[in-house]
């Protein structure tokens, strides 16, 4: 496999360009059986499987589960200050820095797919009340300045599920532990 495929099993993040409701509900769908797909496919895994990196120079699954929380911690912030404030600039995290401290490189995953199951509880509650006018409203990524609406960003983050369960699925495959 080459690299782009071993970085990006399920290819980049694509969004329609009109979003319609049939969209966000199967999104809504992909974050609500998440954390229950991620335990399910990871619960037979060792130690040593766990620290298996995906692919070269890349993470290990164990970095993978809890950078899953840590990524969708802040993206459910980011609804709450969409939500709340008027197109608000969200704050970036270095999401490579999150995964090299000491609760991503050794911690069980069981913290993170158990703070995951009660995070998408929540965030998809949200999701479900939302109205057409709330989903449209927008966050500012600092990062070139980029708006981003509720709508689009609810694709993204299932894209987000299915691109890590990919990375850790495929793993699984090449090295037929499953």
């Amino acid at each position: 496999m080459d690299i782009e495929q071993l970085k990006y099993p399920i290819g980049k993040v694509k969004t329609p360009k009109n979003i319609n409701l049939k969209d966000i509900d199967g999104w809504i769908s992909i974050l609500e059986k998440f954390p229950q797909e991620l335990e399910f496919l990871t619960k037979d895994l060792s130690e040593n499987q766990l620290d298996t990196p995906y692919r070269e120079n890349g993470w290990t699954i164990r970095q993978v589960v809890h950078h899953c929380y840590d990524s969708h911690h802040n993206s459910y912030t980011r609804f709450k200050w969409t939500l709340t404030e008027d197109s608000p600039v969200i704050k970036a995290y270095f999401e490579e820095r999150w995964a090299e401290l000491h609760d991503s490189i050794s911690a069980p995953i069981f913290l993170s797919i158990d703070a995951l199951k009660a995070l998408h509880s929540k965030w998809v509650y949200l999701l479900k009340g939302l109205s057409e006018a709330d989903l449209e409203k927008e966050f500012i990524h600092p990062s070139g300045n980029e708006k981003v609406s509720l709508k689009e960003n609810i694709g993204i983050y299932a894209w987000h599920c299915n691109h890590h369960f990919a990375h850790i699925e495929q793993l699984m495959l090449r090295n037929k532990w499953k």
